[in-house]
Parts: C-alpha cells; structure tokens; sequence
C-alpha cells in the first residue's frame, strides 16, 4: 500500500492512495500513519477495508512527510560507485554512516530553504528504507524482514559546510529543510525488490541523474545489518541509502550548485515524485508545517 499524510484545514489526515490514484482518509481506521499501523493487524484493517467507501482527500491537499514516528535519520555516504568516481573519492571498503537532524525532515513538496550565506548547495536523489522492527545487530538475512517500506529522499547537502570546514559531514547534511521525504511510504509488498529501482532528478527542467537502485555497492539488506551493529534502529527510522551519479558539484566542467528561485522533482519508480522549490533564507519558510 502506498500511505501518506496531508495538511487539512490546521490538522494532520492519515490518508492511502488507492487503486485509482484517489488519496483516501483513512483516519477513521488509524489516527495517523505510524509504523505501529503499517504492521500486525493495523495493517490488516486497512488493506481489508473498502477503500472506495472512504472520503476522498482533495487532490491539492498539500503533502506531509508520509509516516509520524521518525526518532532517526541516517543516511549512507558514496553507495554509488559512479558517485564516488565523480567525487574524486575511492570506493569505500565499509558503509560511510553520517546522519541529518530530525528538522531537515519535511513534506515531499515543502520548499527547500538555503541556509545563510551558502553558495554550494546540492542535490541527490536517493531511495529511503523505514523500519518497522527493531533492529540490533540484525543478520543481513534476516535484515528486510525489519523494513516497513520504502520512499523517495532528496538528500540536499550544502558542499561547502560539508567538505570544506572540517569536521564530520553531518554539518552540510543536516540543514534545515535538507532532507524532503515521500510522497508516500510504500509497504514492502509493492517493493519486491529494492535493488531494481530506476530514480532520476531534474533542477529547473534539465536531468541531472539517472540510475538505478541495483548499482549500489552496498544493498539495503546489507546496510540495515550493518548500521544495526554501531546502533539501534527503531520502527519509524529510516536509512537513505546513497545517490547516483549526476549531483551538481560532479558537473564538468564547472560545478553546479542551487540558488533561489531554482526547481527540483525527482523520482523513483513505484514510489513516486517529490517537487520542490529553492528559497533563500526566510524563517518563516523553515517553520511551516508544508
């Protein structure tokens, strides 16, 4: 199933996209969309409901990160070994973990606000895992039975606080704003393989990636055993999982980096499109809800 969230009238609707791509309210069935509704008989009572029966929520209602209960969010560094060629960077031996702060989490559309006096801020589209069990030191055997589903992450990076200043990544990883998610999270059911997965991103009508989930160097079964061992994963927190080639600072022969007024959609088959927009700093912009 493809769950989501949307901003009605002041309030948070749990809604499902159904057969015919109508967004339905499912809030008589869960208060909202957490992993605890996406498992056991949950979500049994969803999938057996009828969904045609459901009010439709309007086609316009803006889109919300597409499940509540997110405490972590990590994200893997130089997957793609493409990327890492672009990057300058070897081919890492282990998964590069570095993480982005709970804020930079937002809705799939929500406009995406540079920080103050960046100058090299960057795009990557990337396939997100949310887990739905708790994972420590899981077998990568055993590592997908952990997952809820899957969604679209536009992992936006700042290159400059990320690269140039020293320190860990997390800095130009974590502005606010920086990590759109959705538009729906869809349950494994529908992902019978995530390592098969074609994704793209375009900045102001122009593509700029193009790959394919099954380039990674590292699969998702792989990464969720892996960051399971360094710490625990609860239900609801997600790994991003790396981008492919194409980002701006990769662009020869000049590196091209975001400024206000630019627009970015990208997408992952199965799993939809995100479309946001580049702001300069505005706090108003970093405290809406959408």
């Amino acid at each position: 199933m493809k769950f989501l969230r949307v901003w009605v009238n002041g309030a948070t609707v749990p809604g499902v996209l159904d057969s015919q791509g109508v967004r339905r309210n499912i809030s008589s069935l869960v208060a909202d969309v957490t992993t605890q509704s996406l498992s056991g008989a949950g979500l049994a009572a969803i999938q057996n409901a009828d969904l045609s029966a459901l009010p439709e929520i309007a086609a316009d209602a803006p889109l919300l990160a597409p499940w509540a209960d997110c405490k972590k969010f990590v994200c893997i560094g130089l997957n793609y070994a493409d990327h890492a060629a672009e990057s300058g960077l070897p081919i890492p031996a282990e998964p590069i973990i570095f993480t982005k702060s709970i804020d930079a989490r937002v809705g799939p559309n929500h406009d995406v606000v540079l920080p103050q006096g960046s100058v090299k801020s960057d795009w990557e589209v990337e396939l997100g895992v949310v887990i739905g069990q708790t994972a420590r030191y899981v077998s990568q055997a055993d590592a997908l039975a952990h997952v809820a589903g899957y969604c679209v992450v536009n992992d936006v990076s700042e290159r400059e606080y990320q690269i140039e200043r020293g320190g860990t990544w997390d800095k130009g990883k974590g502005c606010d704003t920086f990590g759109p998610v959705g538009p729906w999270l869809v349950t494994c059911d529908e992902v019978p393989d995530p390592q098969s997965l074609g994704m793209w991103l375009d900045v102001n009508g122009k593509r700029y990636q193009t790959g394919n989930t099954k380039t990674m160097i590292f699969g998702v079964a792989e990464l969720v055993s892996y960051v399971s061992k360094f710490m625990t994963l609860y239900p609801g927190d997600i790994i991003s999982t790396g981008t492919p080639p194409g980002v701006g600072m990769g662009v020869k022969p000049a590196s091209v980096f975001l400024k206000p007024g630019d627009h970015m959609r990208l997408g992952i088959d199965g799993l939809g499109e995100q479309s946001q927009h580049v702001v300069a700093w505005d706090p108003a912009r970093i405290d809406a809800v959408v």
